[in-house]
Order: C-alpha cells, then sequence, then structure tokens
C-alpha cells in the first residue's frame, strides 16, 4: 500500500477555461473593426474593380458605341454612389456595401483610363455630378458658408478671405461647354444636415472613392479634374459622422496630395490647407495637419519657400484641446522645419521645434543656437524658424537668456540675405532689443544688445515698415540716432573712466615713488645712528680698558698704594 509523506509529490491537471454557448461566436473567430480609428494613419489598400477587372467586360465596352458607353458608365457611377442598378448583374442588390461602391468606383476609374479620362468626365457628366454632391448649394455657396463659419469664429461681421478656396480646373472649363444631363436622382436629405449636407451618405462615399480611383488608377492624366476644389470637400468631410464617409475623405485627400504636382502646393494645396487649418472641426483640422506633414515629403522644396506662412498657421494648431490636433500639429511643424536646408541649423531643428511647441523649451533651442557658426546666408524661412524664439528669449526674466539671443541675433544679422528676408521680423524683434538695452542693468549685456540692434538695423535697410513711407524713414532715423547716441554716451563714459584710472594710476606711482624715498632716508638714517652708537660704545669700551690696566684710578692715585707718588715698597712703583 503507497503512503503519502512530506516528500511525495502530487500533480493537479490544470483546467481549460471554459467558454460560454453564447460567447463563443463572438470571441473566436471575431473580425477587428475595419473604422477610421483602426486603421487611420495607414496606408489604405488599392482599390480593385468589380466588373472591369475581367477582359473580355472591357473589351465590351470599347466595342460599345458611344451611347452605350455613356450609359455603361454612367450606370457604374450610380452603383458607386449606392444606387439600384442593373448593370449586367441580374436583379438588382438589396443594399450596397462600401466594397461594392469600392468597387465601382475603379471600374469608373478603369473606363476614364481607358476610353480617355476627359471624355469620360465631361460627356458622362461625372465631374458636375460629383460637385453638385459634394456641393449640393454649389461652390459659391460653399466658399460663402466657410467665410460665414470663420466670420463666427473671429466674432467680427466682416467676411474675411476664405484661403483661395476655388473650383477645380476642370470645373471651370466644364461649366463653359455642353449641359450635360445629371446621373442621380434628386437630393434627399442624409446625414449631417447640421452641417448643411443634404446629399445621402452613400452618394458622398461613392464620389470620394470615385475621386480617389482616379488618382490612383488613371493617375496625371485626371490631376487637373481632381486636384483644387475636390480637396476642399474630402477635408471638410473629414468631419462627417460616419466613419466611413471619414475614412473615404481622409484616402481621398491623401491620394490627391501624392497625385498632385510639387509645383501646385504654393498656389493650390498651401491656400486650402490653410484655410481647412480655420475649421472648427477638430478631424478637420488633423487630416489637414497630416496632408502638411505629407506635402513636407512630396513637395519639400515648395514647403521649405512657404515656412513663413505655414509655421505661424501650423503653430497656432499646437495649443488645440484636442490631443490629436496638438500632437499632429507638432509632427508637422517638424517635418515642415525639416524641409530647411541650412545645414548651419540642421542639427538644432527638434530643439526649435520643442520650443515652438514648450515655451519651457525656449533657453535650451537658444543655447544650442549659441553653439552654431552661421557660414551659409539666412533666408526668410529660416528666420521664420529662429525670430518668434529669440523674441520670446528677450522676455526671459534671467538676464543671462537675454545676452544668449542677442548675441545669436547679432550672429545672424550678419548673414541675413536680403532686407525683404528680414523685414517681417523687424517689429518683432526691433523692440525687445531696445528694452534689453535701456532696461537691463548690467552693462555687457546692454553692450551686448546695442551690437544686435546695430547689426539688425543694418541687415533691415529700408524695409523695416511701420507705418506710411515718411514714418519709416524717420522711425528709421530716430533709431539709428539713439542707437549712435547711446554707444557715443557710452565712449564718453568709458573715455572719463579711462582717464580717471590714469589719473589714479599716476597719483599711486608718485606715492609709491615718494615713499620709497622716505623709506630709503630713513633706513640711511638709521643706518648712520647705529654706525655712530657702534663708534662710541668702542670708544668707552676702549677708556674702560685703558682705565682698567693703568695703575692710576679716575683721582690719579695709585690703586695699590694709595699714594700719588708710590713709595719704592709698592709694586707700582716705577722711577719715571
Amino acid at each position: 500500500m503507497a503512503t503519502i509523506n512530506a516528500s511525495t509529490k502530487i500533480s493537479v491537471p490544470k483546467k481549460k477555461p471554459s467558454i460560454a454557448v453564447g460567447a463563443a461566436k463572438s470571441v473566436i473567430g471575431a473580425k477587428k473593426p475595419s473604422g477610421t480609428a483602426a486603421r487611420r494613419g495607414s496606408v489604405a489598400p488599392p482599390l480593385k474593380p468589380a466588373t472591369l477587372s475581367n477582359a473580355s467586360n472591357l473589351a465590351r465596352l470599347q466595342e460599345s458605341d458611344s451611347a452605350g458607353q455613356i450609359a455603361h458608365v454612367r450606370d457604374l457611377f450610380r452603383q458607386a454612389l449606392g444606387e439600384h442598378t442593373t448593370l449586367n448583374l441580374g436583379s438588382p442588390k438589396a443594399a450596397s456595401t462600401t466594397r461594392d461602391r469600392a468597387g465601382a468606383a475603379a471600374d469608373v476609374a478603369v473606363a476614364a483610363k481607358t476610353l480617355g479620362v476627359r471624355w469620360i468626365l465631361k460627356k458622362c457628366g461625372i465631374v458636375d455630378e460629383m460637385q453638385r454632391m459634394l456641393f449640393p448649394g454649389g461652390i459659391e455657396e460653399f466658399l460663402a458658408r466657410n467665410a460665414d463659419n470663420e466670420s463666427e469664429m473671429n466674432g467680427n461681421g466682416s467676411t474675411p478671405m476664405t484661403g483661395g478656396l476655388k473650383a477645380s480646373a476642370s470645373a471651370v472649363s466644364l461649366a463653359s461647354m455642353d449641359e450635360v444631363t445629371t446621373v442621380t436622382s434628386a437630393n434627399s436629405l442624409g446625414t449631417d444636415t447640421k452641417r448643411g449636407k443634404t446629399t445621402p451618405a452613400n452618394a458622398r462615399e461613392g464620389c470620394l472613392l470615385v475621386i480617389r480611383a482616379l488618382c490612383q488608377i488613371v493617375g496625371k492624366a485626371a490631376e487637373s479634374f481632381v486636384v483644387g476644389a475636390f480637396l476642399a470637400a474630402a477635408l471638410d468631410e473629414c468631419a462627417s459622422s460616419s466613419g466611413a464617409i471619414r475614412e473615404a475623405a481622409e484616402d481621398a485627400s491623401t491620394a490627391i496630395v501624392a497625385l498632385a504636382n510639387p509645383w501646385a502646393f504654393r498656389t493650390v494645396l498651401c491656400p486650402l490647407l490653410l484655410q481647412s487649418l480655420k475649421s472648427t472641426e477638430w478631424r478637420t483640422k488633423a487630416c489637414t495637419l497630416e496632408r502638411l506633414e505629407q506635402c513636407a515629403s512630396t513637395a519639400s522644396a515648395h514647403v521649405y519657400k512657404m515656412i513663413p506662412t505655414l509655421i505661424p498657421a501650423v503653430g497656432n494648431q499646437v495649443w488645440d484641446t484636442k490631443a490629436q490636433v496638438s500632437k499632429g500639429s507638432r509632427a508637422a511643424l517638424l517635418a515642415i522645419c525639416n524641409t530647411n536646408n541650412n545645414r548651419d541649423i540642421k542639427k538644432t531643428i527638434p530643439a526649435i521645434v520643442n520650443a515652438m511647441c514648450k515655451p519651457s523649451e525656449t533657453n535650451k533651442a537658444v543655447s544650442e543656437l549659441m553653439g552654431t557658426t552661421f557660414v551659409v546666408p539666412v533666408d526668410a524661412s529660416t528666420l521664420a524658424m529662429l525670430c518668434p524664439i529669440l523674441a520670446r528669449a528677450l522676455k526671459e526674466k534671467l538676464a543671462i537668456h537675454k545676452r544668449a539671443a542677442c548675441i545669436v541675433i547679432s550672429n545672424m544679422s550678419k548673414l541675413v540675405e536680403t532686407p525683404d528676408a528680414v523685414a517681417p521680423f523687424g517689429s518683432l524683434l526691433v523692440p525687445e532689443l531696445q528694452k534689453v538695452s535701456h532696461n537691463v542693468q548690467f552693462e555687457e549685456i546692454r553692450d551686448e544688445a546695442l551690437k544686435a540692434l546695430a547689426n539688425l538695423t543694418k541687415a533691415l535697410g529700408d524695409a523695416y515698415k511701420l507705418t506710411d513711407e515718411d514714418d519709416q524713414a524717420a522711425e528709421m532715423a530716430n533709431e539709428k540716432a539713439e542707437v549712435e547716441a547711446e554707444q557715443k554716451r557710452i565712449e564718453d563714459v568709458r573715455e572719463a573712466e579711462r582717464l580717471k584710472e590714469e589719473a589714479v594710476q599716476k597719483r599711486e606711482e608718485e606715492e609709491r615713488k615718494k615713499f620709497k624715498e622716505a623709506m630709503d632716508a630713513q633706513r640711511e638714517l638709521t643706518r648712520l645712528e647705529a654706525e655712530e652708537a657702534e663708534r662710541q660704545r668702542s670708544e668707552e669700551e676702549t677708556k674702560r680698558e685703558a682705565a682698567r690696566l693703568s695703575t692710576k684710578g679716575g683721582t690719579g692715585k695709585c690703586q695699590g698704594c694709595g699714594l700719588k707718588k708710590c713709595k719704592k715698597t709698592c709694586m707700582f712703583y716705577s722711577e719715571d
């Protein structure tokens, strides 16, 4: 019989976790959600045509007559908008899914690539219909609505600039051509009614899918038809209440920016993106910041030229209450600043961006700039990155930080490319330098401020704009006169102090000389007195010794017998 003691080991089998019958289907084999949040920031998969991927279907489309081709393309477009269609597919489907609409959108793009994008968009009216879906009230109403929203945001009744939102070149050209028959049914009330959207959600998603398909499948031939107002529409739809529309809008905007020619950034993309940053919808701003970051890689040379315009607009989004917008603005600022090709400040760009986003990092950025040796000419883009940080550093409490900013400004101003490049920042730096030169108690820091002010004034030249031309000239003359007067006053004070110091040194040298002569005379007198005392002491000693050796005492009597004349019996008797 087996015994059990303290050394006996018993193994207990582990229980497998039990799964409820009702919950098994929801856990095992469950798919991840395909919403915007699950795929945000990633690359969307390419669109694949549903019917025209077949060579035989594509050949039948090419062999059809013009009316058949138009009917076929319009039917494909209806299917992309989510409408019921019997396009060689038997009975109509009960409901249209995003996959169905994406396949139909890719079919439209394939047809445009095969038959000619201009012919498809003109004869079939695809562009006009997409604009009617995305802008139910027309381009003018859309622009006016943006202007009204911006006026409400600014708190005034004036109508501001709309940021350059314009219809695409294709829409402008089609407006002057033959009228085309509308493809879809009448507008019905859909989602986002609070945002003024009266088009069905499926139709808007389908239009965005068609735009993306044209960009990815047709390519450069579709650039003039999609870049422009459709970018504004895609960014605007990023604020939709429907996740599918938001995802399609983000993918469409990404495809448009990837397709756009780099030379279109300055005149087309940048005004649209800057206008979208003024939106009250945080999703629109977040997507816009991502597109700016994308433009920094696709059109870096043109983004670099627009840095003076982009940094203030993007920098304002750093303080947005939404974390997505704030984080996106930091990434966009870093991407925009990295397009700067000035090798002198290339290593300090991360610190500069940190200072833009965190004012507490200003002194660290200025410290790194102090170790920078400026060799390359400083242009407007570089100044746009540095001047706001330097102006903030001039307002610091500690004088040592102001001194560092003055040194960087002085070194930077010596290599300014043109007066016009630094002119927009004159009103930002000149008043602060004047305050430092007048208010700081340390003379060395005031000197650095005056030196920086002199170099900056020289770099500004006549480009420092204040009011009108007369006031500008007078102001510049006054500033130069004040700087020269202050420098002359400092030189006079230094000269007076120098003369005073020389007089003091001369007086001290004379006193030292007199003191030395007096000490030498005193030492000589002391030496003579010592010699006289030694002589007298020697004479006295000689007298004492002679008196000690003499037989006569002080009274003239013999020291032996006590008589003035010794007897013969005295031991000191002498016949002399």
